[in-house]
């Protein structure tokens, strides 16, 4: 791939490595590409943040694609992942440490497959504080983490499928196609909230954001690589 192709625009599939954030990821590839072709300033973006907990599919946008940003963040979103069921975190995912324990025993197949359907459609949901949301100029997570209350609005958020795909209580694997906006953190939540128990998320993949699938990525690890061997 040439300088100009990247310069005038590309979009790139990247799989975002555990423990990575999103801009890390966008800042990998900067690098990579502007030291590839001694480059003094590229346009670089992505669409649609993953947590630094979640893996998977990353679109990052380069030189005049960044305007095609907006958009790509409206698609169709598909994650698979794990809850754990009988406690909570108070960033609903493994971020922060558990700080209540639920009982199980109650909870079997067919409770867990008519509890997820229930969720499917148009729905109210509170977003994590610990996030990167803004009130009042400030991100929720700092909020949090100085220990501040604050009052986080629901908003209306749309589950088109929510899938039980292997059970090995306390552990539930799931397929979720939802709508931009969706926190699966959130989600793991509820869930458990309505299974009159408790919840949190213990691991997420992002597999599809629109058309584009988390197969055709690369990491930013090969992304580097086969820049490299591309230009030898």
């Amino acid at each position: 791939m040439t300088k100009e192709a990247f310069l005038d625009g590309q979009l790139l599939l990247i799989d975002k490595p555990l423990g990575w954030t999103s801009f890390q990821a966008v800042n990998a590839l900067k690098w990579t590409i502007r030291n590839q072709f001694n480059l003094k300033k590229l346009k670089i973006g992505h669409a649609g943040t993953l947590d630094p907990l979640a893996t998977g599919l990353l679109l990052i946008c380069t030189g005049k694609f960044t305007k095609k940003i907006p958009n790509l963040q409206g698609q169709i979103k598909e994650y698979t992942g794990t809850i754990t069921l009988g406690c909570t975190t108070p960033s609903y995912d493994l971020e922060t440490e558990i700080d209540q324990h639920f009982e199980t025993a109650h909870i079997d197949a067919p409770l867990l497959k008519k509890t997820a359907a229930e969720f499917v459609g148009i729905i109210d949901q509170v977003p994590p504080v610990f996030s990167a949301l803004k009130k009042d100029g400030k991100r929720l997570y700092e909020y949090a983490r100085e220990g501040t209350s604050v009052e986080i609005k629901s908003r209306k958020i749309e589950i088109l499928s929510f899938e039980i795909t292997d059970i090995e209580i306390p552990l539930v694997r799931f397929k979720v196609i939802c709508s931009k906006g969706t926190y699966i953190r959130s989600l793991a939540y509820d869930f458990g909230k309505a299974l009159r128990s408790g919840a949190h998320l213990s691991a997420l993949k992002r597999t599809r954001i629109g058309d584009f699938n988390v197969d055709n990525a690369v990491t930013p690890a090969v992304f580097k690589e086969n820049l490299s061997s591309n230009q030898e």
